[in-house]
């Protein structure tokens, strides 16, 4: 057995359904239920409880495309990642952010009050999340914490990291 180094992280992209408008309010989806669920089940469940971040992305009509909002800015959003990323180094010494974590490492910092316990017990039992996806989910919540400067993790931050795992709710409605 050989043991390569890497760190990589991957992101990668599909159609929500073969014809690719499911839950587009402007075009209307001609899939069957049974054809959403074969093309969701061509990622299997082990892939996808690798994958830290599941996000739908909407269509964007052509209005919200030249319409400025008031979103942060890139300069504001690096400077809190890199606060967050100086937190984690403290935090954690040689471990240089939340997802290196180790199970071990998750379970001492990433505790819980019994709120957070008991509204992430639902989302896994409502999800069928499995124990890998319960450790990705603190992981991200630990990280959305840290970048609000955050001491502990509440139900807010777990319930933000619930809905990054798109794929595992939408395999869970059609399936």
């Amino acid at each position: 057995t050989v043991t390569f180094p890497a760190r990589l992280m991957l992101v990668a992209a599909m159609n929500p359904c073969p014809c690719g408008h499911r839950g587009d309010g402007g075009r209307e989806c001609l899939c069957s239920p049974g054809q959403v669920a074969r093309y969701l089940a061509r990622v299997s469940g082990p892939l996808l409880d690798r994958i830290d971040l599941h996000v739908e992305v909407p269509r964007v009509s052509a209005a919200e495309l030249v319409t400025a909002g008031s979103a942060e800015s890139s300069a504001q959003m690096r400077a809190r990642v890199v606060a967050a990323r100086a937190l984690q180094a403290r935090r954690y010494g040689g471990v240089r952010t939340n997802g290196a974590l180790t199970a071990r490492q998750v379970r001492r910092h990433c505790r819980l009050d019994d709120e957070g316990r008991a509204f992430l017990h639902r989302a896994m039992e409502r999800l069928g999340l499995s124990a890998r996806a319960h450790d990705r989910v603190l992981k991200v919540a630990r990280t959305i914490a840290d970048l609000e400067g955050a001491d502990a993790i509440t139900t807010a931050h777990l319930a933000e990291a619930v809905q990054y795992r798109a794929l595992d709710r939408s395999l869970r409605l059609v399936g």
